[in-house]
């Protein structure tokens, strides 16, 4: 993880995470780099993701409203532009982030990035680092080991994209469908190097033998997930609707680039975005544009 992590990332990206991080001197710890822009060569005209990792909210924001808000309903998720580039970026201190990407967490949203491919962009020191890695050295191994119970095989692509699957059920996403294989797709030596090392370190049984509970208990756990993880997108859009400013207007062309939908937001629904968002959530379930 600590190699993946250090692999050289496009310039531009670079400087973005170091401006974002002084924009809160007091507070950031580390700035990772992650998802779809990743893989791409021209960043002019996407939108960029980050996390920035703070050693707490109060140090982050002061005492007001968001600080409460990032604490009962993490992350908060703001706008950011810098030198011609667009972004946004998650907020989480570091002991949310660490509790987010392992089995203990009550949702998939953080252990399901980050157990796909991320880079640290900029970090505080040396124990920043640390411990930024070893957060996220949880993810892969979570997704793996509660992907496995209700897997046909347990071969590592084929586990992958099982894990990938269960995941996308759990949030409310834009995403065709085959998006989860198509993650594996993208670099499959990846994927079989972090499931060999899952192995080799005992995070993971190769063989994967469950008995029926087991493989019941499984079930319910995933299913609890999925209920909690619909809500919480909901709820992280009713916030989002207060910190991102044209969210609304972010939130529809995600759709429409991952959907191939063509939705247009109306004047009234920039004017009331909390409202606006919410009457489009009915037609993009049944136009399967969201699932």
């Amino acid at each position: 993880m600590a190699v993946e992590l250090d692999t050289p990332s496009d310039a531009r990206a670079v400087v973005m995470a170091y401006a974002l991080a002084g924009r809160y001197p007091d507070a950031a710890r580390a700035v990772l780099f992650y998802g779809s822009c990743l893989r791409e060569a021209q960043l002019d005209g996407l939108m960029l993701d980050f996390y920035l990792i703070v050693s707490d909210y109060e140090a982050a924001y002061g005492k007001g409203w968001l600080a409460r808000a990032n604490r009962w309903i993490p992350p908060n998720v703001f706008p950011f532009e810098h030198d011609g580039l667009a972004a946004k970026y998650a907020v989480l201190s570091e002991a949310d982030f660490a509790r987010l990407c392992g089995e203990q967490a009550d949702n998939v949203s953080v252990w399901a990035r980050f157990a796909q491919p991320s880079r640290l962009l900029w970090c505080a020191d040396t124990e920043a680092r640390r411990t930024a890695i070893a957060a996220i050295a949880q993810a892969a191994p979570t997704l793996l080991r509660l992907a496995q119970p209700t897997a046909d095989r347990s071969d590592a692509l084929t586990l992958w994209q099982h894990g990938f699957s269960l995941t996308y059920g759990a949030e409310i996403r834009a995403e065709r469908s085959g998006r989860s294989g198509s993650i594996v797709d993208s670099d499959p030596a990846r994927f079989r190097r972090f499931y060999d090392a899952a192995v080799a370190g005992g995070q993971l049984d190769p063989a994967g033998r469950f008995d029926a509970a087991e493989r019941e208990a499984n079930m319910r756990r995933w299913r609890r997930l999925q209920r909690r993880g619909k809500w919480l997108t909901v709820a992280r859009l009713a916030k989002a609707s207060f910190t991102f400013a044209g969210g609304i207007d972010y939130l529809a062309w995600k759709i429409n680039r991952h959907a191939g939908t063509r939705i247009m937001i109306r004047p009234w629904q920039r004017r009331w975005p909390l409202l606006g968002a919410l009457t489009l959530l009915p037609r993009l379930f049944a136009s399967r544009a969201i699932r």
